[in-house]
């Protein structure tokens, strides 16, 4: 990342399955001055509420496992041991950095989100319905009918209907090609020496996806430097340096150039 902040370029060689899901409850309703414990909203609360405590179970892959290997090598002390540790198995070292990092629990395991809200219709009415989206990343090894199970046995709530609103299906994973590899890190250590080249799989997802279906390798290749302390991804203040703008259009020039020689 700029300023030396950055000690890595990721390249992204799979990614997850993104995919939504409604969870909906109806009730008849009534006036609010004659409250009753089957309340539409309650019902989904409880629901989310137990969804914020389920952690979906660890898997590794090929890509991350290779993630975690070389990360190992970049940070120090007995976070760079764990990292280490998670590239060999170890379920422990994945509970301790899935805890200390979002980022990298998000890349050990499927997860699911509330992302959205609406409920009732009036301030002085019980709700008739309460309605949220919950948003799920899915590990390649797994699957939105997994998920959608998951869900159910979760929400434990048969008033809670929960129903799949976008599927996109598996993704299967771009081959670890040498040369491509070569090229990246080669272009990625002149223009930012020391920088460490880290396979990856994005834990969110991109029109890549598409053509590995269409069984055409695909790389999502970083080349911006940013600071890892200053990631807005998605946010309505969502921004990075003009120089890493401009950094990353030279370093994208030299891999092509690299890789059509």
């Amino acid at each position: 990342m700029a300023d030396g902040k950055r000690v890595s370029n990721d390249m992204s060689l799979s990614e997850k399955t993104y995919s939504d899901f409604r969870l909906e409850v109806r009730n008849k309703g009534g006036h609010s001055a004659r409250p009753v414990p089957n309340n539409a909203i309650y019902h989904l609360a409880g629901a989310l509420y137990r969804l914020s405590t389920f952690p979906f179970p660890f898997q590794l892959n090929e890509v991350t496992r290779a993630y975690f290997q070389q990360m190992a090598k970049i940070e120090k002390g007995e976070f760079a041991a764990d990292l280490a540790k998670v590239a060999e198995g170890s379920e422990e070292a994945m509970r301790k950095v899935g805890a200390m990092s979002p980022p990298m629990n998000a890349m050990m395991r499927t997860t699911c989100v509330a992302t959205q809200l609406e409920a009732g219709h009036a301030t002085n009415a019980l709700p008739q319905l309460a309605v949220a989206n919950v948003n799920c990343r899915v590990l390649p090894e797994d699957s939105v009918e997994n998920v959608l199970e998951q869900l159910k046995k979760v929400v434990a709530d048969d008033q809670v209907k929960i129903t799949t609103k976008t599927n996109e299906g598996r993704s299967p994973a771009s081959p670890l090609r040498p040369d491509i590899l070569k090229a990246f890190a080669r272009i990625s250590d002149t223009m930012r020496p020391g920088v460490v080249t880290v396979p990856t799989m994005a834990v969110g997802g991109s029109d890549g996806r598409y053509l590995r279906v269409a069984g055409i390798p695909t790389y999502g290749i970083q080349g911006f430097f940013l600071d890892r302390d200053d990631v807005r991804a998605h946010g309505r203040d969502e921004r990075m340096p003009t120089r890493s703008f401009y950094e990353g259009q030279t370093f994208l020039y030299e891999f092509v150039r690299a890789l059509s020689q």
